[in-house]
């Protein structure tokens, strides 16, 4: 349960609820959003983090992303430990 079989990715729709981005170096980004995964099992709701670059054209390429849990005890967590890092 919770695995997808071949094919069923086509399933799942993804939808940004809010995006920040921050700028660094001299031409990449990393973005922080909060995004649900809509399946026809119900909806899941989380944060990501990924790490990207803008090309020639001014397009966004990402080149890493990994997930948080929505719950606000770990985010608080992950928060705390980046500011004593």
């Amino acid at each position: 349960m919770g695995r997808f079989e071949e094919g069923d990715r086509s399933k799942v729709e993804f939808q940004t609820i809010k995006a920040e981005e921050i700028k660094f170096g001299r031409n990449n980004f990393l973005e922080v959003a909060r995004k649900v995964a809509k399946t026809p099992e119900g909806d899941n709701e989380f944060v990501s983090i990924s790490k990207g670059f803008y090309q020639p054209d001014g397009s966004k390429r990402f080149k890493t992303s990994f997930t948080l849990p929505k719950e606000a005890e770990v985010l608080a967590e992950v928060s705390r430990a980046l500011k004593e890092v």
